[in-house]
């Protein structure tokens, strides 16, 4: 897994725990380097039971969550009469309680599970965190997931955002002045990738993370999980769906569904091989591949992965290396151990990769701050200048300042649509 972190070198000294970040240097890389090497969750820490990738990841998804937060559930009917649920973090809320910016006024962080439905112990644990540090968490949950009901026999394909779409535009009528951050787990990636690269810059997201993100998406399904991996998830989504058997049975073939023995066959099955409108395998990814718009992202994104993920695979087959050094907007933190979702230290410590990804949007927030300020300090001397030169005082030409703070923040966010 050394490969494709050695591909990235800054000259300076690594981050703590061994950790790399992966981009194309620019302005916001610096920013974001000099926060993670400031950061207490990379510190290295003494080894647990919990150092072994698989153990890292059975954890994860197979111990029982735990005493969760509140949640306060909306149904949101959509524009083709479905349903979307969106689950409010409403407690418990700390003593303590940080604010996420200068205004007082929280931050919403949309969580996104897994591309399968199951709230793990980790996405309630990020949840927890966030409400202590003065976020709003809200966990979008699909058509059909988590007990969302099925209202009618159409479900989200794995890379269709246009559900997410439309819950977005909710959030942002509920709360239109809050900043907004989106964080996902696992497969649950390549919708919200997919999402940010149709919106572009009219996503109203800050930034965005994502943590062990499949993004060869069509490669992970076509090449297979270790068994273990395969029959679990694909006996999650079969659970899922049993209950709404009757419903799918005039879309699908639902004989051949949930006798499916590969994810690959249950998806193909689900998607491809319907009654209606039957298409290929290659038009289905045509319309799915989360990185088919990558190139219209318009927003910062972290990717936190390991090199011992064993779902994903080794990162030279699973990491598009050269995304994350030719995209501005792309970043990858990529650590020696941590399997898939888990990166678990020892209890009661939450995940690191949750801490990381809360500094990573502090450190965002405080960097389209003061280049916000630096900004308006370059239009008002503009101005204060060419004020004099209009009334002749100003005897010799001289360099505008512009130049020099393109210099210091050379990062630009870019608004394609």
């Amino acid at each position: 897994g050394g490969g494709a972190a050695d591909q990235f070198s800054d000259g300076r000294a690594p981050l703590p725990g061994g950790c790399r970040l992966i981009c194309k240097p620019s302005a916001l890389a610096q920013c974001l380097l000099s926060a993670l090497r400031r950061s207490a969750a990379l510190e290295p820490r003494p080894r647990s039971w919990l150092c072994g990738p698989h153990l890292q990841t059975l954890c994860h998804f197979v111990l029982p969550v735990g005493p969760g937060p509140e949640l306060a559930r909306e149904y949101l009917q959509l524009a083709d009469d479905g349903l979307v649920a969106l689950d409010w973090v409403v407690g418990p809320c700390p003593r303590g309680r940080r604010v996420t910016n200068a205004g007082g006024l929280p931050a919403v962080l949309l969580v996104i599970p897994n591309a399968w439905g199951r709230l793990t112990r980790n996405v309630l644990g990020l949840c927890l965190l966030a409400l202590e540090r003065g976020y709003y968490p809200v966990i979008f949950h699909r058509r059909g997931h988590h007990g969302c009901p099925l209202v009618s026999p159409r479900l989200q394909p794995f890379g269709d955002p246009s559900d997410l779409k439309e819950a977005v535009t909710y959030i942002r009528f509920r709360h239109p002045a809050a900043p907004l951050f989106a964080v996902s787990e696992g497969s649950g990636s390549a919708l919200l990738l997919s999402y940010l690269g149709e919106c572009g810059s009219s996503s109203y997201v800050t930034g965005a993370a994502c943590i062990s993100p499949v993004l060869r998406c069509r490669e992970w399904f076509e090449a297979g999980l270790p068994w273990p991996y395969e029959r679990g998830f694909l006996l999650l989504q079969k659970m899922a769906l049993s209950r709404y058997a009757s419903a799918l049975q005039d879309a699908v073939d639902t004989h051949r569904l949930f006798r499916s023995r590969s994810l690959r066959e249950f998806e193909e099955t689900l998607f491809c091989h319907t009654k209606s409108f039957p298409i290929s395998w290659d038009t289905y990814w045509d319309h799915n591949d989360p990185l088919r718009d990558v190139d219209e992202a318009a927003v910062p994104v972290l990717c936190i992965s390991s090199a011992d993920d064993p779902v994903c695979g080794p990162p030279d087959h699973f990491l598009p290396a050269e995304l994350f050094h030719s995209n501005p907007y792309f970043f990858l933190l990529l650590s020696h151990h941590g399997g898939h979702c888990g990166f678990l230290r020892q209890e009661p410590l939450p995940a690191w990769s949750h801490e990381v990804t809360l500094e990573y949007f502090r450190a965002l927030t405080e960097f389209f701050r003061v280049e916000e300020r630096m900004k308006g300090l370059s239009r008002h001397r503009a101005s204060f200048l060419g004020g004099r030169r209009r009334w002749g005082t100003l005897q010799k030409k001289e360099a505008s300042p512009s130049s020099s703070l393109e210099e210091i923040f050379s990062w630009k966010r870019s608004y394609t649509r």
